[in-house]
């Protein structure tokens, strides 16, 4: 009679059993043996436990925004994002209100009227604080930029908006409203821009009508936020509240008209200061109410499904989501980061970035599957959740 032992079975044999097991059991297989620590490296047995984790970088929609990272790593790091084991440093200080955009290695943070690029080492523990590449042109501070394929896109306290290409450093800067740009949004051929003036605009990025509007948009409000949605089909506003019953309006993107409002049951006041679409029918907003709501995008439904609550009462200035069941929230006070799960009512974990005495708003946060970056009045903040037990003192 024939008798094999378990490391002598086959290998797709081998993938089968281990594909039954959880975190913790294939983490201690993996440290029989050689053949067994190879095989659990593998990204398909990672793959069913990467998808119900935390900010793994598998989607709703399965897509893997995190190739280059191996499954296993990233269940590992998921983990620190949950019981908030991380690293804190402070890369870059200054006495600002800035912007912050990742864009596949490289970070993107507004300094005044400059926009500075940044390489992003993921495997290594400095940070470049020397920019590669600046853009500049405004005659005042950079109030919002956004990063679309090889454009920076910024829109600036003097009312005008700059394209830089980042292959061949062209820019062209036109004058796009009449007070300063609070926010801009860009995907495609296609420039949405809000103001103070109580417009938005949408603008063409075809290499042959730059600086041509499209639709001039009258909110009779002031705009905070602006996201077009991912099918190019419309784009939503969020306002600030004092003119409205609802700050959040959906605009036909061909044509300017409106569409449809979301929601009735916000108080005066109570403006939106973060839009993102997580797919073309999800949609997280956040703002003075203290509020993130997540809404149903279908034409048929058009409403808040879930809500969480800032416990501190503080205003939420931004958002940011895994595309899955993470949401990351900044608040007005404190340099307050926190992590939220979806599946729970409740924050999973807090960070406070500032102390007391100089308390700042986290004006913009942005994290991959490993490092959380914060830009606060007066400092950009990196978390860094590749820690090992040990670092942690555990």
């Amino acid at each position: 009679m024939l008798v094999l032992l378990l490391h002598q079975l086959p290998e797709d044999i081998l993938l089968l059993l281990f594909s039954y097991s959880d975190t913790q059991t294939l983490g201690r297989l993996s440290q029989v043996c050689k053949k067994f620590h190879s095989l659990i490296s593998r990204d398909t047995l990672w793959r069913r436990i990467a998808k119900v984790s935390l900010n793994t970088g598998i989607t709703r929609l399965g897509r893997d925004t995190f190739p280059q990272i191996a499954l296993k790593e990233r269940v590992k790091f998921s983990q620190n994002w949950k019981r908030g084991r991380c690293r804190q440093e402070i890369l870059l200080r200054w006495s600002l209100l800035p912007w912050l955009q990742l864009d596949d290695q490289w970070l993107y943070l507004s300094q005044a009227a400059d926009i500075r690029a940044y390489p992003l080492r993921q495997n290594s523990v400095s940070f470049q604080r020397r920019p590669v590449s600046v853009y500049t042109g405004h005659q005042d501070d950079v109030c919002r930029f956004v990063v679309n394929e090889s454009h920076v896109i910024s829109g600036g306290g003097d009312g005008r908006i700059i394209i830089c290409n980042t292959c061949n450093s062209f820019c062209t800067a036109y004058s796009a409203h009449d007070q300063e740009v609070n926010c801009i949004d860009s995907r495609g051929h296609v420039i949405v821009s809000g103001s103070r003036d109580k417009t938005a605009r949408i603008w063409s990025l075809c290499s042959n009508r730059l600086g041509e509007c499209l639709h001039k948009i009258r909110t009779e409000d002031r705009v905070w936020s602006v996201a077009i949605n991912p099918t190019l089909s419309s784009v939503m506003t969020g306002t600030a509240c004092c003119g409205h019953a609802s700050p959040l309006r959906i605009w036909d993107l061909q044509s300017g008209q409106l569409e449809s409002c979301l929601g009735s049951d916000f108080r005066r006041g109570a403006g939106v200061l973060d839009i993102l679409y997580e797919t073309p029918s999800v949609v997280l907003t956040c703002g003075y109410d203290t509020y993130i709501r997540q809404w149903d995008m279908r034409a048929s439904i058009r409403r808040s499904v879930m809500e969480w609550e800032e416990p501190h009462d503080s205003a939420l200035y931004c958002l940011q989501t895994d595309g899955n069941f993470m949401i990351a929230s900044g608040s007005s006070r404190y340099g307050v980061v926190r992590l939220w799960d979806k599946r729970q009512t409740k924050s999973l974990q807090v960070f406070f970035l500032s102390s007391p005495s100089s308390s700042s708003p986290v004006y913009c946060l942005r994290f991959t599957t490993s490092h959380l970056y914060s830009v606060l009045a007066h400092a950009l903040y990196m978390l860094d959740f590749t820690i090992c037990d040990q670092q942690h003192g555990k």
